[in-house]
């Protein structure tokens, strides 16, 4: 056998191995979906305590925001835990605790993020070129860029406290669940 064709065969054995693994850390619908629920209010509720303390807009506005973090929160949660239990397979618990710390962060704020990003897309989308043009290309990247950045600047603030609690007190319940 030729170094390419063992290369090929490595290289699957590698993607067998990967999908094995995907496969058996992925979470069992009922604990997604419990989780995914309560993450949905645990976000929700972060946000909605921040825009109160701030006596925050409208209460339109404020339903909006709180909406938006409920549904970043709720698709957010299979992520983190799929995530999660994929880095800390077979580790031990302070390895679990670390990996659902970042993996339910990251997923959190990334997925809120997009949300955000396509809600302000869809906004702006009335001021944009016709669909397909190069402008319509650059107008599309870079209010996707401007939204993340915004959401990042006034957006990831509304985790905290609330969330930042609510964060590590999930990843505690992760590390201390059997593997």
């Amino acid at each position: 056998m030729s170094a390419s064709g063992i290369t090929a065969v490595a290289g699957n054995q590698g993607i067998k191995r990967l999908l094995v693994r995907l496969r058996r850390t992925r979470p069992s619908v009922r604990t997604a979906s419990i989780g995914a629920v309560l993450w949905a209010v645990a976000m929700a509720g972060s946000a909605l305590f921040n825009l109160m303390l701030d006596a925050w807009e409208t209460p339109d506005k404020m339903r909006t925001v709180t909406t938006l973090f409920a549904a970043g929160g709720f698709l957010a949660f299979p992520l983190g835990l799929w995530a999660a239990a994929f880095l800390s397979q077979g580790k031990r618990a302070e390895t679990a605790f670390a990996a659902a710390f970042v993996s339910f962060a990251v997923a959190t704020i990334g997925v809120t993020a997009v949300l955000y990003a396509i809600q302000y897309r869809l906004y702006y989308a009335q001021w944009h070129a016709d669909a397909f043009t190069v402008i319509w290309a650059f107008q599309i990247v870079f209010t996707g860029l401007a939204a993340l950045y915004q959401f990042t600047v006034l957006g990831i603030r509304l985790f905290f406290p609330v969330g930042f609690v609510v964060l590590f007190m999930a990843a505690l319940w992760f590390a201390r669940r059997p593997h």
